[in-house]
């Protein structure tokens, strides 16, 4: 595992809680916070149970590297991937008329925790085979 910067720790820290709370928003019962939101209208649980359940153990993930300083190079890219991916199907589901612009806007915190991502993953050269 890599060492992180203190930057760095401080960003996982913030999505760590941005995952965690965000995770809460995919509970069945609580469709009065997905429209708010501005999330379509959801089909069965299990689909939300799911999607709640990949955020939350991200979330967790994000605080166990900030707590314990380190990462591996795969989390850090498969999260960068992963919150790049969350922004883009916003974008994308905006440009076609089927979410509004606030999700989109409210997912701006997924792009900028990617490009943090991003930017340590190119500072932290992998080591030559």
């Amino acid at each position: 595992m890599i060492p992180l910067p203190p930057w760095m720790r401080r960003a996982l820290f913030a999505t760590a809680g941005m995952n965690i709370l965000a995770a809460a928003a995919f509970i069945p019962a609580a469709e009065r916070l997905r429209a708010l939101l501005g999330f379509p209208e959801a089909g069965h649980g299990l689909y939300l149970l799911t999607v709640g359940m990949f955020i939350l153990i991200f979330g967790l993930g994000y605080l166990w590297a900030a707590i314990a300083g380190r990462a591996e190079r795969l989390f850090i890219t498969l999260a960068a991937a992963g919150k790049l991916s969350f922004f883009g199907l916003l974008v994308g589901c905006w440009a076609v008329g089927t979410v509004p612009i606030r999700l989109p806007v409210l997912g701006t915190g997924d792009l900028i925790f990617a490009m943090l991502f991003l930017a340590w993953l190119v500072s932290v050269r992998a080591p030559a085979s």
